[in-house]
């Protein structure tokens, strides 16, 4: 028997149909690929912003339910400032050697508060800035907030602007992602719970945002 050997080769017809179709299935692959890292950088991005949230707004309710704390009767504590985007209060919570006994005055850490918007690591964009009168100054808790908001409360449950009237303050966050998403716009209108608007992004905004709002009691105000 005799083998037969061919030298015929694939024309280019062939060529052309096999890159074609090669391309398409490459094009699919890094299609799927690339919406599936977009998905995953989005999904980081609102986690990190989360997480953020939760622990600024953990710390911001921990030290207002401290507002007017006062064991002594002797430091005048409460409130000293509520205005909608910031608030300042004083509690008696230890003494000039920190060992956790209050001594009559608010001249030691943690004892003067202040919550604001702050811009600590100067890169144009505003964070949520905890300042200790009597411990080094304004400490940034949580980077990327676009907005914080206060509304005081009476014992009624009614809006004042009276100090002394103040028992409750509702506390609205807003934070956002660190990077822009693609092919995303924000148009949403963010307000606190009595329906003011405290945040509008501006035109083309490509940040996710999360707004997150809570409503602290104030024990240790209004007791006689």
């Amino acid at each position: 028997m005799k083998r037969k050997i061919s030298n015929q080769g694939f024309t280019l017809t062939e060529l052309l149909v096999a890159m074609i179709i090669s391309g398409v299935v490459a094009t699919g692959i890094y299609s799927t690929f690339y919406s599936q890292q977009k998905s995953y950088l989005a999904q980081e991005q609102i986690a990190a912003m989360q997480q953020n949230l939760r622990g600024a707004m953990h710390l911001l309710g921990r030290d207002i339910r401290m507002a007017g704390y006062d064991p002594t009767g002797w430091a005048t504590t409460g409130i000293q400032t509520a205005q909608a985007n910031s608030i300042r209060f004083t509690m008696d919570i230890t003494d000039d050697a920190g060992t956790g006994t209050p001594d009559g005055d608010t001249g030691d850490p943690n004892e003067d508060i202040t919550y604001a918007l702050v811009d600590l690591d100067g890169d144009g964009d505003t964070d949520l800035g905890r300042n200790d009168a009597n411990g080094g100054g304004n400490h940034q808790i949580a980077e990327n907030i676009d907005a914080l908001n206060f509304v005081y409360l009476d014992k009624n449950g009614n809006p004042t602007a009276t100090l002394s009237d103040i028992r409750a303050v509702q506390a609205s966050v807003l934070a956002r992602t660190d990077r822009r998403d693609q092919g995303y716009q924000n148009t949403q209108v963010y307000a606190n719970q009595l329906g003011t608007s405290i945040f509008t992004p501006p035109a083309g905004d490509g940040f996710r945002r999360r707004l997150l709002t809570e409503e602290f009691k104030c024990r240790n105000l209004g007791i006689d």
